[in-house]
């Protein structure tokens, strides 16, 4: 993993309420990271332009953009997730 890359991304990852992220939601923008996957590691695959290894997340479902039923949980709980925008894309993870 590139040292540099990571502490950059480690250093914009935060723990943000699901209300705050609604808005991304809302225009598709939002990929849930699965509890099996290092949120990190897929920010820096997504910033790198790995694709294999992101097509092999996409077609696993560790990786998908956030299902309806997903947000509607979060909501409801007004879940506190990890978060870091890899624009276009915001990461979310429950872990």
């Amino acid at each position: 993993m590139n040292a540099d890359l990571h502490d950059k991304l480690n250093a914009e990852t935060a723990r943000v309420a699901w209300s705050e992220l609604e808005r991304h939601f809302a225009r598709g923008a939002t990929l849930s990271v699965g509890p099996e996957l290092d949120l990190l590691e897929v920010a820096q695959a997504i910033a790198r332009d790995d694709t294999e290894r992101v097509t092999r997340w996409l077609a696993a479902g560790e990786l998908q953009k956030t299902p309806a039923e997903q947000a509607r949980d979060w909501a409801e709980r007004d879940a506190i997730l990890w978060c870091v925008v890899i624009a276009p894309w915001v990461l979310v993870s429950e872990n």
